[in-house]
């Protein structure tokens, strides 16, 4: 095997780095959306706790994950073309993405956990592997 050439698993961990991108984006816009349109959704109730450290209204929780799923889909996108600044730009928001959710446990906690564990697998995939994908 050439020294230049990629391994069919480096190529596969960046490929599934970028499809995760993609799809953690689209289920962050929906959340987001939902949480805009309907201001008192149940599973958001717990946000508007004044005990809760990290307190944001529903409507700004919905925004911050619709921003943030927005930006994830087009890194997503970015590095499934090849492109150098969405592999940067796909770490930083699977990290953002991971701290969000952090923040977002005691609301939904399963879900914000599944999230973080596929934004670090994300992380790591881009980080060791993520310049395959492009050659």
């Amino acid at each position: 095997m050439s020294a230049n050439k990629p391994s069919g698993a480096a190529i596969g961990f960046s490929a599934f780095a970028a499809i995760m991108l993609l799809v953690i984006g689209v289920f962050q816009v929906i959340a987001g959306i939902t949480a805009i349109a309907k201001n008192n959704v149940v599973i958001y109730a717990h946000a508007a706790d004044k005990s809760y450290v990290l307190h944001l209204s529903t409507k700004g929780w919905g925004w911050t994950h619709l921003i943030l799923g927005i930006v994830l889909f087009l890194a997503g996108l970015g590095i499934l073309s090849g492109q150098v600044w969405a592999r940067t730009v796909g770490v930083i928001v699977a990290a953002a993405s991971a701290i969000v959710n952090f923040a977002f446990i005691p609301v939904y906690p399963v879900w914000a956990i599944v999230i973080i564990a596929i934004d670090i697998t994300v992380i790591w995939a881009l980080t060791a592997h993520g310049r395959d994908i492009a050659e």
